[in-house]
Order: C-alpha cells, then sequence, then structure tokens
C-alpha cells in the first residue's frame, strides 16, 4: 500500500523511474526527493545530489580529458559554452570520482567472440620523471584491449604475465600472437597450438601497426598531461582510458561500434552520463582532494637569515622497495 506522503505529481526516480517518492527537504531553496522503492535521493533538475554542477557539463568535461584535454582547457571550454568555470581542482575531483564509477561498471563484463589472432606491443610512459613500460595486448578483430601492464622492465616474465591476463580476459587461447622483435617474446607460453610472429619493419602483413596507433593516441594524452604523478594515478588514468577505449569511443573501422559491442559485451551504458546518472558503485569511491587556492606564505622574523620556504605540497615519489608492481 502507497504511503499518504507520496504524491503523483512528484518526479519520477532518476534511477529506477518509479513515481513512488516522497519529498525529503530543501538544502539552500532547492526541493529533494527519496525514492522508496531504490533508496535514492535526487533533486528535480540536471544536477547530481550533493553537487553544484549540471551532470551534462560534468560528462562532457569526462568526455573531453579522455578524448586528449587538459584540465585548463576544459575549465576554459566550460566557461566559454556554459558560463561555468569550477576550479582545476574541481574538475580533477571530478575525474577521480567517476573513473572509478566507470572502472567499477565494467568488472563483471567479459568479451564473448574475441578474434584467434592478438597483437602486443610495448611502449615508454613517464610517472613522475621516470621512464616506466606500458604493456598491451589487443585483439585484432574486434580491436578489444585485452590485457595492460606496467613495469619497469622488459623482460619475458612481464610478457607472460601480460599474455595470461589476456587469456584470462577473452576465455581462450589465440591462434596467432604478433609481436615485434623484443627477444622476452620468444620464450612466453602463448598456447599449445599458437603461433608467434616475429613481425619485420613496414612489413605488410603480420604487423604490429595497430597496437602501435593506439599507443600513438594514449600517449598524445598523456603527453598533455605533462607525465603522470606517481603509479597510483597512473594505474587510475589507466583503467579509465581502458573504460573509454574499450565500452564508449566508438571506432571507424568497426562501422562505428566500440570494441566492446564488437566483442558482443552487452554493456549497459552508452557514455559517460549514463554512467554518472545510473551506476552505483559496489565499493566507497575515494577522492584525493587537492589544495585549492594559494598557500600563504609563512612569515620571517627580522635579524634571522631569509631562508626559501617550500609553499607547495611535496609531489610523491616513487619508491622500488616500497610498491610492488602487479
Amino acid at each position: 500500500m502507497v504511503s499518504e506522503n507520496i504524491i503523483t505529481s512528484n518526479p519520477p526516480c532518476k534511477q529506477c523511474k518509479s513515481t513512488h517518492v516522497r519529498k525529503y527537504g530543501l538544502y539552500k531553496g532547492v526541493q529533494r526527493y527519496f525514492c522508496n522503492d531504490c533508496g535514492s535521493k535526487f533533486k528535480n533538475d540536471d544536477m547530481t545530489f550533493h553537487m553544484k554542477t549540471a551532470a551534462n557539463q560534468v560528462t562532457t568535461a569526462l568526455n573531453m580529458f579522455y578524448e586528449g584535454m587538459s584540465i585548463k582547457a576544459i575549465r576554459r571550454n566550460l566557461q566559454q559554452e556554459h558560463g561555468n568555470m569550477p576550479s582545476t581542482a574541481t574538475i580533477y575531483e571530478w575525474i577521480q570520482k567517476y573513473t572509478q564509477y566507470a572502472t567499477d561498471s565494467v568488472r563483471r563484463y567479459q568479451p564473448k567472440d574475441v578474434g584467434n589472432v592478438w597483437i602486443s606491443d610495448e611502449t615508454v610512459i613517464e610517472i613522475d620523471g621516470q621512464n616506466v613500460w606500458l604493456w598491451d595486448i589487443i585483439d585484432y578483430k574486434t580491436r578489444y584491449l585485452l590485457a595492460t601492464r606496467i613495469s619497469r622492465s622488459r623482460t619475458t616474465r612481464d610478457a607472460q604475465i601480460l599474455m595470461d591476463k589476456a587469456v584470462k580476459t577473452a576465455g581462450k587461447q589465440p591462434d596467432k600472437v604478433i609481436t615485434d622483435k623484443l627477444p622476452s617474446y620468444l620464450d612466453v607460453r602463448y598456447g599449445k597450438d599458437a603461433e608467434h610472429i616475429q613481425s619485420k619493419p613496414f612489413a605488410v602483413e603480420n604487423n604490429t601497426q595497430m597496437i602501435e596507433r593506439f599507443h600513438s593516441t594514449l600517449k598524445q594524452r598523456t603527453k598533455v598531461m605533462r607525465g603522470l604523478k606517481n603509479l597510483e594515478t597512473a594505474h587510475d588514468f589507466i583503467g579509465g582510458w581502458l573504460v573509454h577505449y574499450n565500452y564508449l569511443r566508438p571506432h571507424t573501422s568497426l562501422c562505428d561500434k566500440t570494441p566492446a559491442q564488437a566483442a558482443g559485451v552487452e554493456y549497459p551504458y552508452q557514455n559517460w552520463a549514463d554512467i554518472i546518472r545510473k551506476h552505483k558503485p559496489s565499493t566507497p569511491i575515494i577522492i584525493e582532494h587537492q589544495p585549492r587556492g594559494k598557500a600563504k606564505m609563512p612569515s620571517i622574523q627580522i635579524g634571522r637569515p631569509r631562508k626559501r620556504v617550500r609553499i607547495s605540497q611535496p609531489m610523491p615519489r616513487i619508491s622500488p622497495k616500497e610498491v610492488k608492481l602487479r
């Protein structure tokens, strides 16, 4: 039986579209509502709960970030298009929060129709001023990125870990694996009947041009970021990038389908707006708040020698003894 305080004129729930909603008080003059079916709270506008910015501006910022724009450029674009100029720290917190939404939303999905020819390659990215190796393996048929790995070395063990992750994601072993001339690929166990082909420069067939093009797009993105700050930042960015590439970014070579659609994945969200509005994370979301504004310079007493005082926040460093790459 529906409670008397439920009014049919109330707006439907943004999550489950139920009309069993009731008023949930005012905040700064804005009426809020509570859904009796799914328990979500919402406002009757385009803004998400506890946020001052419209959801379409947040989704625009996320899409521009993963398409290659810097945070400062995103800020200028929001000001020109919407008259809204949030701080760079606020935009970065949007990216942190909803990147975790996106990576959480794809955990239970796996490709069903992966091809039998895989291409593997590695490239260099910069983390806190140090060069590390980014390994990737992609399916030739669907362009689906099967596995990725960050390491400081290029050993056979690194290549084997990448291959094992790809087999687990695809649910099968390939018939053919194409790599470059790196000797570390020679002793990798690709599968019982898998053929390993080392591509030659300027080869017309059996080349690694597809994944090299992917790495070129990725490195254009990291170049705008002026390098990644630490391993946590790198893993978060790579995770968000993989969701954007596999599930949200259509490819002209796939007739404007995403790699996930080409691989038979029934992913329920079409874009960042769907992820923000509809997905409920299964784990708590952690946001590292960035300092806003300028720090105050500490006063220096007269008569004492002047010394340089650090006013910026110290950046985290990579320590090989404390961090283990998996």
